[in-house]
């Protein structure tokens, strides 16, 4: 599996490359987001339900855990967490194996539930703007899905 990155300077940039994937995922496709407090994963969640065709607005759901919106497909969000040192299964394969695109950010606090096959996307932020965006395809779908996406830059 090879490591793809791409470097973003504005937010607006990060939010077109978000809507950029979304053309190219599929129902029941998983996307995990990783960095730091700040690094812009939100903000890259907004640009994918911008292009999922989701109109509500799109906000963090750290005390909720998920959020559910509908678009041209439902789009699940997930802040994972709070759920870091807790066993506790809210069904998340329910998610992982709809009918949905669904986007978990703090993935790594729910590792033993995520499916093998995903596409992580860690975010490093570099000043207020500027992102570098690394993608590790995990599958061959995902594989094609970032070739693409980075086809069309």
């Amino acid at each position: 599996m090879s490591i793809y990155q791409t470097t973003t300077n504005t937010e607006l940039e990060t939010l077109k490359l978000a809507e950029r994937l979304a053309a190219l995922l599929e129902p029941g496709n998983l996307i995990t987001l990783e960095g730091e407090l700040g690094a812009g994963k939100t903000t890259f969640t907004k640009g994918i339900a911008k292009g999922l065709g989701v109109t509500r607005t799109v906000s963090s759901p750290t005390f909720t855990i998920i959020k559910e919106y509908e678009g041209k497909l439902p789009f699940y969000h997930m802040d994972a967490y709070r759920l870091e040192d807790s066993d506790e299964d809210i069904g998340f394969m329910e998610y992982f194996q709809g009918f949905g695109i669904t986007v978990v950010e703090w993935a790594q606090f729910i590792e033993e539930y995520l499916p093998e096959e995903r596409l992580e996307i860690t975010i490093h932020h570099l000043d207020e703007e500027k992102r570098v965006l690394e993608f590790l395809p995990k599958g061959r779908h995902y594989e094609s899905v970032v070739c693409e996406l980075n086809d069309k830059r």
